[in-house]
């Protein structure tokens, strides 16, 4: 399968050197991790805008902070119900892109927060955090990995999504890891047969490409064995694992996002785009229970905003502010594509974001 040609660069020249040492052939899983988080190099490591409202700003994407402050506000009633029920006074925030959502929530927390730590594997995008955050210099700190023990709140707006995933395909009844070469001037796929499988059965026996997602499931479990009082909330896109590995969702979730535009082809123009898969939220949830989290709740951003009071502010909200955050509500918006799963260390409450439409028992 060829592809479009990749103009070479010191980040190809890394995947090459990647190539090298392994034989000619890497997983998805390291290519993915080279193309968005190579220091300096990588799509999130690099300087270019990614966040934004329109491709005029030379952003690629759009996030639920970026496009209303309602969305951070709405998200903070839930979080100062969590720092009460856990008797904590730290949020943490993981991949916290332009800085959006932890402005929102520290002007709309104010003194109930002590300090807001950001977890962030980019040094461009923390210069740009501490631009949007200076007004809260004082209370904010930045780390690059996760420390021994964490007590607060724990947020991740559009984490999950960008955490590599390996490639799995079945063809002629087989199943293959799906890797990358080089092929002339670019990349290319090459399936090797492999051990691994999906969590469930597919069922029939057509040719079938999904995604499996060891890097969030360790990510969680982690994080699980770290949080030793608090909570965490992600808010992702994705399915339950019934609906993740249905047998007609058969060509993967794998995307690209650049200059607001899609594409499903992650080997041309490394680098210079996001790379996402959606969350399996079953096996997000599994592997937080193993490590010893309870689940608060799961269900839509949409039935989670509401529940959290988000019709009160929108009502008062000028008309230009109400229709920028009906798209958070909208289903065929970001409302239902967009889950929310909450955990909780110790015993759970009844969060006040689940408190209708509450859909756990799907995972």
């Amino acid at each position: 399968m060829e592809h479009g040609a990749t103009r070479a660069t010191p980040l190809t020249r890394i995947i090459d050197a990647a190539l090298q040492r392994d034989g000619g052939w890497i997983s998805f899983d390291r290519f993915m991790a080279l193309a968005l988080y190579a220091p300096g190099l990588g799509y999130y490591a690099n300087a270019s805008r990614k966040f934004g409202h329109m491709p005029s700003s030379g952003s690629d994407f759009v996030t639920a902070p970026e496009l209303t402050p309602l969305f951070g506000q709405t998200l903070a009633v839930q979080v100062a119900e969590a720092l009460d029920k856990t008797g904590t006074d730290e949020v943490w925030e993981f991949g916290a892109g332009s800085g959006a959502l932890a402005l929102q929530l520290l002007d709309a927390l104010g003194e109930r927060i002590a300090r807001y730590r950001i977890v962030d594997l980019s040094g461009t995008l923390r210069e740009r955090q501490q631009q949007t955050l200076a007004g809260h210099a004082g209370k904010v700190e930045w780390l690059a990995e996760l420390p021994e023990a964490m007590r607060g709140v724990v947020v991740g707006n559009e984490v999950l999504d960008a955490m590599p995933v390996q490639l799995l395909a079945r063809a002629g009844g087989q199943w293959f890891e799906r890797g990358v070469i080089r092929q002339g001037d670019g990349f290319a796929w090459e399936d090797r047969p492999t051990a691994l499988r999906p969590p469930v059965e597919i069922e029939g026996v057509h040719d079938y490409l999904t995604e499996i997602h060891p890097q969030a499931e360790a990510f969680i479990a982690t994080l699980a064995d770290r949080l030793k009082q608090g909570a965490a909330f992600f808010i992702d896109y994705g399915f339950p694992e019934a609906e993740y590995y249905h047998p007609q969702r058969h060509m993967g979730t794998v995307m690209c996002h650049r200059g607001h535009a899609a594409d499903g082809d992650p080997l041309a123009d490394v680098g210079d785009k996001d790379i996402t898969a959606h969350v399996n939220f079953t096996g997000v949830a599994l592997e937080g229970q193993n490590a010893g989290f309870e689940v608060l709740g799961y269900c839509s951003q949409a039935r989670f905003l509401l529940n959290a009071g988000l019709l009160e502010p929108m009502a008062q909200a000028a008309q230009p502010e109400r229709i920028l955050a009906a798209r958070l509500v909208h289903e065929h918006e970001m409302g239902e594509l967009f889950k929310v799963i909450g955990f909780a260390v110790g015993a759970p409450w009844d969060a006040i974001g689940f408190a209708e439409g509450d859909r756990s028992h799907t995972l």
